[in-house]
């Protein structure tokens, strides 16, 4: 792992080498840790790779196949081959596909069918047949059809109306009505309201200022209260003050100098700390980071959308 200095560089090659070894090496544990969620970990490499400018160098058509091979008889994705289909991985699938400039290959009546059947009476969405309600798959499910262009297959207004029953008293959102506010749960919130047109119901200064307090002494963020510091909340807590045009509230430069330090300077890829094990997951969510700190050679990513922001403006989102 890198020193813990200033002036650590990104290291750009060795996390495309990173990245693009990950499904080549098929003994490894990471290849096995993510088995059940592949689907999800190709849209973190490939969303990576963007971020990067290296798209290019990976087989697109080999990706298209496999993504295609994921997709449910119900309209849905799996996380891998043959799994149960749900909206986290139909959601990735679809941004995958965005990214790759495919959605054309898609089925897109099909999608639209699975996504919106999982909308309850009271605006919330389960994320499979199976009944588990999470304001994660409320943005899952508006995303997704946001970027299909079919938003209209839902209702929502009740969509909106259920994420902000999700609304606590110190601004933020929980998972449910009444659970705790985390920063994962906000980003998702606040971006299912940013695409319903619904963010004038937020209070952002309320909002702004816990997000904020995320930030610790190491300059790192924690995604609540007397928690340690993780790459990921780089996006987490940044999308969201993006969102809300309160991004100049993070010191940028001591977040910048933390992902920096969470870098494998020998095999490439991020952690979530320093000295911890570099997996793809914090490797999308550090460069995420890294853009929004306006790192030089790294694409501008879209806090909404979770792409980059030349895929937004083609799609005309």
């Amino acid at each position: 792992m890198t020193n813990n200095t200033n002036d650590v560089p990104l290291y750009v090659d060795l996390h495309k080498k990173h990245i693009r070894a990950l499904e080549k090496n098929k003994e490894s544990f990471s290849y096995w840790a993510i088995e059940h969620l592949r689907v999800s970990g190709v849209y973190w490499g490939i969303g990576a790779m963007d971020l990067m400018n290296a798209l290019g160098e990976m087989d697109r058509e080999e990706i298209i196949s496999y993504i295609l091979s994921c997709k449910h008889p119900n309209g849905g994705f799996g996380g891998n081959v043959g799994h149960d289909a749900h909206l986290l991985y139909t959601l990735s699938a679809v941004q995958v596909m965005a990214i790759l400039n495919a959605l054309d290959r898609l089925d897109i009546d099909s999608i639209v069918k699975f996504v919106s059947s999982l909308q309850n009476e009271d605006g919330s969405f389960q994320g499979d047949e199976w009944g588990e309600i999470d304001t994660r798959f409320s943005y899952c499910a508006v995303c997704c059809l946001a970027i299909l262009g079919r938003k209209d297959a839902i209702d929502t207004q009740k969509a909106a109306e259920y994420v902000l029953k999700c609304r606590n008293f110190d601004g933020g959102f929980g998972c449910t009505p009444g659970a705790e506010s985390h920063a994962g749960q906000i980003f998702t919130c606040v971006a299912a309201l940013s695409i319903l047109g619904q963010l004038d119901k937020i209070d952002a200064d309320l909002l702004g200022f816990w997000l904020c307090e995320r930030q610790l002494d190491c300059g790192g963020l924690n995604g609540r209260p007397e928690k340690l510091e993780d790459v990921c909340y780089s996006w987490w807590v940044l999308s969201a003050l993006a969102i809300l045009k309160r991004l100049h509230w993070i010191n940028l430069d001591k977040l910048k100098s933390f992902i920096l330090q969470c870098q494998d300077d020998d095999n490439g890829g991020i952690a979530d700390r320093p000295g911890d094990v570099a997996d793809v997951f914090h490797t999308f969510f550090g460069l995420c980071g890294l853009s929004f700190c306006g790192y030089p050679g790294l694409k501008a990513i879209d806090p909404t959308y979770a792409l980059c922001a030349d895929t937004i403006q083609r799609l005309g989102l």
